[in-house]
């Protein structure tokens, strides 16, 4: 053992398995079937990295890793696992963040749309190529004019700004089909109904608060609950990418540092990948292969490492399998496919093994200090000296109301934006208009006609003739031209849009 790695566990061979804090950022995968001990290592691996002055997130599920806040209860298998693995036992709490998306669980996440940008938001409405090219024109309108797009009123005022203005606007970004934006907003309706419209808006995550010190020399724990979130898997997945992103964007280039800046624990990881176009999973396989320049490990969570793409697979140095099950030919191949991932042991058979382990035990490589894969070996998982299972809710709201961030970040702050100027002008042409009929009687009659019912035009013209309200709002949205400050749209996935 050495204070310069965090313990995973001990193999078979009395040795311990850890991971060098100098290559905490080459990235990790923990896998293995429900009930194997998954949550345990995942809680072990982020105690470790914690205490090592490593500032961690974890997105929870289930809301067990909640205990990471409390000391352990000493469980008799807590106590009889340390003791096995030569380990004494100290119960302790870790310094930790509370957050959920919904500010249910814990202190809101917030992101403006512009933050989180088309291709992120095309996937998330499960768009087609022509409505993700008419999002990528509202983006570009908003930036070339000004429009800060910060939450879901903005980016739907943007939409119908666009298809106001379809006519002039297709000469420099090419056509816009009137029923692609129905479409979108429709898909956006949906997304606001699911609580997205929780997620976007301000104040903005500061993403510098998820990567501070908890105090005597810890590193803070940031745990996401996502419970409630993990219903809308496609938010979930989103919201995890978008941050992945903000963190490449943000963090300077520091190279090999003696610990890692910080640790990001994604459980369900294959969401992130699942139906996803080819373009966006290319996008995250960059990301992943270049973050670590930037100090960050991110650690994938996962029940079958065949979820996660070859590219991404490629980047991990760190590998903790815990048990799978070979009930079909297909999970046959697959488990095949996991031994051959592994540095052969000579003294058992990889692919036999992975069937044959108990809860709480693994196969385990680690990357050593020259940065070469160990050898395979089966390893019994260290317990965590924090509580296995769920913290109380009093408790957590308690220590929630303690928090600095639920000060900073709990109320909602609605800047003028893209929607307010566009309403604005929308009800200044419209009271010129007024102004207008009163100087003007042929005009005055013309209103006077529009405020009566709506009446059909002659039969072979086919359709309804617009209201008068329709016509000032088109009228209006074509004269929306004027740059109001800087815009706020970020590339999309950081510098790696392009």
């Amino acid at each position: 053992m050495t204070e310069h790695s965090v313990i995973i566990g001990q193999s078979n061979n009395k040795d311990y398995e850890a991971i060098p804090l100098s290559l905490g950022n080459r990235h990790g995968l923990i896998a293995g079937a429900t009930g194997t001990g998954k949550t345990v290592t995942l809680q072990r691996i982020a105690e470790g990295f914690a205490n090592a002055g490593v500032p961690c997130f974890v997105a929870d599920i289930k809301g067990d890793l909640s205990g990471l806040a409390a000391p352990s209860l000493k469980q008799d298998w807590v106590i009889n696992r340390a003791t096995e693995v030569g380990i004494e036992h100290k119960p302790e709490a870790m310094p930790v963040q509370f957050w959920d998306l919904y500010g249910e669980y814990g202190t809101p996440i917030r992101a403006t749309v512009s933050d989180m940008g088309p291709l992120l938001l095309s996937r998330l409405m499960e768009l087609n190529e022509t409505q993700e090219g008419v999002l990528n024109i509202a983006f570009k309108l908003a930036d070339d004019e000004g429009l800060m797009l910060l939450d879901i009123k903005d980016l739907r005022a943007m939409l119908n700004e666009v298809s106001a203005r379809a006519d002039e606007l297709q000469l420099l970004y090419g056509n816009i089909s009137a029923a692609s934006v129905g479409s979108i907003l429709r898909r956006l309706l949906v997304l606001e109904q699911q609580g997205a419209d929780q997620f976007f808006g301000e104040t903005a995550l500061d993403l510098m608060h998820m990567i501070q010190s908890g105090g005597a020399g810890k590193g803070m724990i940031n745990i996401l609950d996502a419970r409630t979130l993990y219903q809308s898997p496609r938010l979930y997945a989103s919201f995890l990418m978008w941050l992945l992103s903000e963190l490449f964007e943000e963090l300077p280039e520091v190279g090999d540092l003696d610990k890692p800046k910080s640790v990001f624990f994604f459980d369900e990881a294959h969401l992130l990948f699942e139906d996803a176009p080819k373009s966006l999973v290319d996008k995250v396989e960059q990301l992943v292969r270049l973050i670590r320049s930037k100090g960050v490990g991110v650690y994938f969570i996962t029940q079958n490492p065949a979820d996660i793409p070859d590219g991404v697979n490629a980047q991990i140095g760190h590998r903790v399998q815990h048990a799978l099950r070979a009930f079909t030919p297909k999970a046959q191949k697959e488990i095949k496919a996991v031994g051959d991932s592994f540095r052969p042991n000579p003294d058992f058979d990889t692919v036999t093994a992975v069937t044959e382990l108990g809860i709480g035990e693994a196969l385990v490589s680690t990357l050593d200090k020259k940065g070469v894969p160990s050898v395979v070996q089966i390893t019994r998982v260290v317990p965590p000296n924090s509580q296995v299972g769920a913290l109380g809710q009093e408790i957590r709201v308690e220590m929630q109301s303690k928090s600095q961030m639920e000060k900073l970040y709990r109320e909602t702050v609605d800047r003028v934006s893209a929607y307010e100027i566009l309403q604005k002008k929308l009800e200044k042409k419209s009271s010129s208009v007024e102004a207008q009929a009163q100087k003007d009687p042929e005009i005055a009659r013309e209103v006077e006609d529009y405020k009566e019912p709506a009446r059909k035009v002659k039969k072979s013209a086919g359709r309804q003739k617009d209201t008068m309200v329709e016509t000032i709002a088109k009228s209006a949205m074509r004269s929306a031209s004027s740059a109001v400050g800087r815009a706020i749209v970020r590339g999309i996935l950081g510098s790696l849009r392009r």
